[in-house]
């Protein structure tokens, strides 16, 4: 079932590329931006992650991100580490979390972003985020949802193809509420 604004959000607990395991229980009192992403090598949640690494400054101290993949840990260490993200990148293999939070799988929403949003791709692809081998599925949608210092949803946008996340403007006028 997916999340609307006003819905409390619920504990997630997953390995971070780091090794430890991540309990988002942590972050109570503190606003945050949750990310379900696709596979680790997809081109367009690599820039997503690029993005958001490079202007997490904009963002302000109190404020964090949680990206979650769902690729196997291995995997993700080996295509999400090289972001050297200052926010914790999670794996999850079992889709455990997304199917709790609503996230859609799409085969028109592939279809709908590879095409509409080809100049994305090729760019993503010449910074080299080569979207083999698929570990994970690629009819995964992503979603962006805004959590507040009580733990409830301000804002969910689930995206409408493989390219389509919250814009970062909304994130940064977000985090400085």
């Amino acid at each position: 079932m997916k999340l609307k604004q006003g819905d409390k959000i619920k504990n997630i607990s997953l390995q971070a590329i780091d090794g430890i395991i991540f309990n988002l229980d942590n972050l109570k009192g503190k606003p945050f931006m949750l990310s379900f992403l696709r596979f680790a090598t997809c081109p367009f949640c690599n820039l997503r992650i690029n993005q958001l690494v490079k202007r997490f400054d904009e963002l302000g101290d109190d404020f964090t991100i949680v990206a979650i993949f769902d690729s196997p840990f291995d995997h993700l260490v080996r295509h999400a580490a090289k972001h050297e993200a200052p926010f914790p990148i999670l794996a999850d293999e079992t889709k455990k979390y997304y199917k709790e939070f609503g996230i859609e799988q799409s085969f028109w929403g592939m279809l709908k972003g590879m095409i509409g949003r080809m100049p994305t791709l090729i760019k993503g692809m010449f910074k080299g985020y080569i979207p083999f081998p698929f570990k994970g599925s690629i009819i995964t949608m992503p979603a962006d949802f805004l959590i507040d210092r009580n733990g409830v949803v301000k804002l969910a946008y689930y995206g409408k193809d493989e390219g389509d996340h919250l814009p970062f403007e909304e994130v940064v006028k977000f985090s400085k509420k």
